[in-house]
């Protein structure tokens, strides 16, 4: 009853005051995640001295708040309730990461000898990680740059992954295209994919016929290909063998595709997060519905279980491969979008007291299980594909990349025996639901740093514009050579950017802001004091473990390809100064920090402060800000008595 009680308190309209902790030294600091002791005497102090709250925020506003922006006090867009919070994060962390990276991530690194390694990062880097982003962006209100007002020297960090993200969303777009491109397929009185045509040669396999056959009667010595992929290959995508002679031109039904899924992106942003709340119920739940009922098609298909069970059974060896384990980081940042920006940005619209930590475990822990789930789907697929080739290898059966999401599940669904059209819509549906949420976070994000950066712009300025330039560079994805284009920025300047400055994020915020002021932070605004566990990881586990994933990724590192074909020198010149850059905003942005400190200090000092919070570093509620500000100063006070010792530092940081 206490702690239901408390909730409803906390559940107070303006969102940002949360009484758990602030301005009671006698307020609870009780361990149970998510439970808000509310003390009495400053709910009654708010209600009837609105006179005195006035005279706090007249002295916020007359220059007693230091170094205060004007904007800190304007009120920021929020959700309209918490459960649109929570179901935006799942439709933005569960999308294509889920259904189509994880199960070809999966194929390529040993089938099960990938799901111990994806299980171990999880708990080490996925879950702190987001719980980490989730607390910073809604303690703060906000977005993924201005969040490193608690260190204004590291903001390139913040423009390093908006980097990421604008080139993942680039792509990611086009992925929708080619789901909507298999969506009016669907409505064909035959699939178009479930046949083979003649000049495909008679390696080619009717996929809705495949479970027809006996496999003893097909007696092949070579591996053959399913109508599926000839289609996804020669047909929508019109692959080259090589783009040393260029890309070629887009497709022009891929670019009326395209066009379509950034009219519905932008369309969503134009009213923010008001009405991609609403839409949050139908883009989380949704899928789930279809993917159950093509779990229960894949499993009941021949030889479906000897590809779960590749999927499941760990190869021991595969451990100690340095690849499997970046590869499982990746995965996890690009499943649970972490380290690059779209997590903060949406706690950022949360009220001041919600209970982040529930949702950072509801969210985690169905991403999870969906990659599983997903895996499950595709291995079972893949299991049958095997058995009909008369092969035990099941990684022989289909190529890896993203194309794996538009062959072995078109090829499934090309199998059933009643209505394979009404179902391949619902499952291209699925599809296009699960990257809109993903692509609508994702370019939120970027439309939060610009309108942060230029607040005069109109809010449908800056979703058109990103809507163009996102429509013109998708254009390059969806030529004869578009997966080798999207292959080579999907590594150079999205997955090994996000990794590099995951650790810079990592290291700023567990040792140059603080694990020791972050979990005092978490304590002020939800009242809950934080675990060993996210303490340790915070600190030491997660950073460590992310760099050694990196030396060892670089000291084995091998050149690029995509299938069977090498890039061409002056490519991979191209790859490496676009991570060169993306990383190197972290120094571009440091300059003008530096710069703007005091000009009477010497460098080293103006270096030294360009380190430290900006003065209104904290909740963006004036009257919050105040409570939140002499709180640190008694915490200050107090930390002066303490030893001095750098091993001394180094222990109260983490578990002081």
């Amino acid at each position: 009853m206490e702690n239901g009680k408390s909730n409803n308190n906390n559940n107070n309209d303006n969102g940002y005051l949360n009484p758990a902790y602030v301005g009671s030294l006698n307020a609870s600091t009780i361990s149970i995640p998510g439970a808000y002791k509310a003390n009495s005497n400053d709910q009654k102090q708010k209600q009837d001295s609105p006179k005195g709250e006035a005279q706090i925020e007249a002295g916020v506003a007359d220059g007693s708040n230091v170094g205060a922006e004007p904007e800190q006090g304007k009120k920021r867009d929020s959700w309209n309730n918490d459960i649109e919070f929570l179901m935006s994060c799942i439709a933005l962390s569960v999308g294509l990461g889920n259904v189509w990276r994880f199960p070809f991530t999966a194929l390529e690194n040993g089938g099960g000898a990938f799901v111990i390694p994806y299980l171990i990062v999880l708990i080490l880097v996925g879950k702190p990680v987001y719980y980490l982003e989730m607390l910073l962006g809604q303690f703060s209100s906000r977005g993924s740059v201005k969040v490193y007002d608690f260190s204004p020297i590291l903001r390139g960090i913040g423009y390093g992954q908006v980097l990421a993200t604008a080139i993942v969303t680039t792509y990611y777009a086009t992925l929708m295209a080619l789901t909507l491109r298999y969506f009016v397929d669907s409505f064909y009185p035959t699939l178009p994919w479930s046949y083979c045509r003649e000049e495909w040669g008679p390696n080619c396999l009717d996929s809705a016929s495949i479970a027809e056959q006996e496999p003893q009667s097909i007696g092949r010595t070579t591996v053959k290909t399913t109508s599926a992929e000839f289609y996804f290959t020669n047909i929508i995508l019109r692959e080259k063998p090589s783009i040393d002679d260029g890309i070629g031109y887009p497709s022009w039904s891929l670019s009326l595709s395209l066009a379509v899924a950034w009219i519905i992106i932008a369309s969503i942003m134009f009213k923010g997060v008001k009405s991609s709340g609403k839409a949050s119920y139908f883009l989380a739940l949704f899928p789930y519905v279809v993917m159950l009922i093509l779990l229960v098609r894949s499993l009941t298909l021949p030889g479906a279980f000897d590809g779960v069970l590749y999927f499941l059974k760990p190869q021991w060896h595969k451990l100690l491969e340095p690849q499997v384990w970046y590869a499982a980081v990746t995965q996890v940042f690009f499943s649970l979008a972490i380290c690059f920006g779209n997590i903060i940005m949406y706690s950022s619209y949360n009220r001041f007291g919600h209970n982040i930590y529930r949702d950072a475990n509801i969210v985690t822990t169905l991403d999870t299980f969906t990659s599983l789930l997903s895996g499950i789907i595709i291995f079972g697929i893949l299991g049958n594909l095997a058995y009909e080739n008369n092969t035990t290898d099941i990684s022989s059966v289909v190529n890896g990349g993203p194309g794996l999401a538009f062959i072995s599940y078109p090829d499934a669904i090309a199998k059933f025996k009643v209505l394979p059209q009404l179902f391949s819509v619902l499952f291209f549906l699925m599809l296009f639901v699960l990257g809109i949420g993903s692509n609508v976070g994702m370019a939120s994000c970027l439309s939060t740093v610009i309108k942060d950066q230029f607040v005069n712009l109109k809010n449908w300025v800056v979703v058109v514009g990103i809507a163009i330039v996102g429509y013109l560079l998708g254009l390059f994805y969806i030529t004869p050579g578009g997966q080798y284009v999207l292959n080579l920025l999907d590594f150079f300047g999205a997955t090994f950017v996000a990794l590099v400055l995951a650790i810079f994020e990592l290291i700023a915020i567990g040792w140059i802001y603080g694990v020791k002021r972050l979990c005092r932070d978490v304590e002020f605004m939800l009242g809950i004091k934080t675990s060993l566990y996210y303490r340790i990881c915070w600190a030491i586990v997660t950073p460590l473990m992310m760099i050694t994933i990196l030396i060892y990724m670089l000291a084995l590192y091998e050149p690029l390809t995509y299938k069977d074909y090498t890039y061409l020198p002056g490519i991979y010149v191209f790859g490496w100064c676009l991570s060169a850059f993306g990383v190197g905003q972290v120094l571009f942005w440091a300059i003008p920090a530096v710069r703007k400190q005091p000009s009477h200090l010497s460098l080293c000092s103006r270096i030294r402060k360009a380190f430290d919070p900006l003065p209104d570093w904290g909740p963006s509620d004036p009257h919050t800000l105040k409570r939140y500000q002499l709180h640190v100063q008694q915490a200050n006070v107090s930390s002066m008595f303490q030893r001095s010792g750098i091993w001394h530092k180094i222990y109260d940081n983490i578990f002081g």
